[in-house]
């Protein structure tokens, strides 16, 4: 936004439907798929690899703060709401290097969710995000907002057949605008959305 990239609604859709297309679906999405099968598996060195793996493709202090942050936040929750499941939340990583993929895959097992319905709730919780995101900062209108998020609908659900689909040497996040775009926030004066 303050780049001048996304300032309406039809620029906003274009941003989140190509995010969603070249990092989520293609990067993000399926390493989290492979995080839960290595729950699954109660595989702990697929689950140390995948998750190493996901924190050194942050490429700026900002994404993994942000990883970390969702995934500490996650991953302190989960052994209470599933005690029984310490077989499942011992396999986790320290809290301090748990990103969000391997929080989020380790809660799909430990609540016994359909490996599609995590993929998807995972793809529409990202897409909201981006979108309330937009709401209150382009600024759109909730109406618009919401207009926005009905409109990703099949995006979501490409989203999330190319993650099912891609073999690993196939995963990429290459996107360096992406990365440039991030590393100037990292010294931006408004940061609204760290919490």
């Amino acid at each position: 936004m303050h780049a001048g990239l996304v300032c309406d609604e039809l620029t906003a859709r274009d941003w989140i439907i190509q995010m969603l297309d070249q990092v989520v679906a293609r990067f993000e999405a399926p390493i989290t798929l492979r995080l839960i099968t290595a729950f699954t598996e109660r595989d702990a060195q697929k689950v140390q690899y995948w998750t190493d793996f996901f924190i050194a493709s942050r490429d700026s202090a900002e994404f993994r703060a942000e990883t970390l942050q969702m995934g500490y936040s996650l991953g302190k929750l989960l052994p209470e709401l599933v005690p029984d499941q310490t077989a499942l939340t011992d396999l986790l990583p320290p809290l301090s290097e748990l990103p969000y993929p391997t929080a989020l895959a380790a809660a799909t097992v430990a609540f016994g969710v359909d490996d599609d319905e995590a993929l998807l709730g995972m793809l529409f919780s990202w897409a909201e995000n981006q979108v309330l995101a937009c709401v209150k900062s382009v600024p759109l209108g909730q109406v618009a907002g919401q207009r926005l998020l009905l409109s990703l609908g099949e995006s979501i659900a490409c989203a999330a057949q190319v993650a099912q689909q891609l073999a690993d040497d196939a995963l990429s996040n290459w996107t360096p605008g992406l990365s440039l775009l991030s590393m100037q926030h990292e010294v931006q004066y408004s940061r609204l959305y760290r919490s």
